[in-house]
């Protein structure tokens, strides 16, 4: 099982990245709630990682925490939820504001993420109460503990955030307008950023 890769940071285009490990290449599929925290191209990073091995496939995922890991791992056990689903949901919502929605029976937010119908966001708040009971929120919001770490190695800031949103399954009028919507917020943001206004301002509505 591999439980953590340590190394440089060469490829990402969400969902996918990919790590350069002593030589040796991993690609990994990862929330965006982890693409804002990696730091510039050809960086070190730390990704605690979780192997999903099926008859058909092997896939790795990774995260930037052990919290983020942890729920991701909790969701895969909820009945028609796969990894797939478990990081689109961790994509449009922090791990804490997800927590928060189950505590609140919030089933509305949850239906906001692509691929999440109200049965499924009912399912999730059924089955994640007792999972979910002990979880530790922070007193510190989140989104302002964890800076965005910016990147200028694109100049079509747009065209990346809207195929990462495609990419989490939003259709590509839809993603399009989420964009020009965010980049209105905020006009100098770059990609990460533009998708993290994007998906908080659909979460919002």
């Amino acid at each position: 099982m591999i439980g953590r890769l340590r190394g440089t940071l060469v490829e990402k285009q969400p969902p996918y990245l990919l790590l350069d490990v002593n030589g040796v290449g991993y690609e990994l599929q990862a929330p965006m709630t982890t693409f804002y925290r990696l730091p510039a191209m050809g960086s070190e990073v730390i990704l605690h990682t979780h192997l999903s091995i099926t008859e058909n496939l092997h896939q790795l995922f990774g995260f930037a925490d052990q919290r983020d890991r942890s729920l991701f791992r909790t969701l895969i056990k909820v009945n028609g939820v796969g990894p797939k689903l478990a990081v689109a949901i961790l994509s449009g919502m922090e791990a804490d504001d997800i927590a928060r929605c189950v505590r609140d029976n919030n089933v509305k937010a949850l239906t906001k993420v692509p691929g999440i119908g109200t049965k499924t966001a009912e399912r999730l708040v059924i089955e994640l109460r007792d999972r979910l009971k002990n979880w530790d929120m922070p007193h510190n919001d989140l989104l302002a503990h964890n800076e965005i770490k910016q990147i200028a190695t694109d100049n079509d800031v747009y065209a990346e955030a809207e195929s990462a949103l495609i990419a989490l399954g939003y259709k590509p009028v839809e993603a399009a307008k989420m964009v020009a919507a965010a980049a209105k917020q905020k006009p100098e943001a770059k990609s990460e950023e533009l998708i993290r206004l994007a998906l908080r301002s659909m979460a919002s509505n």
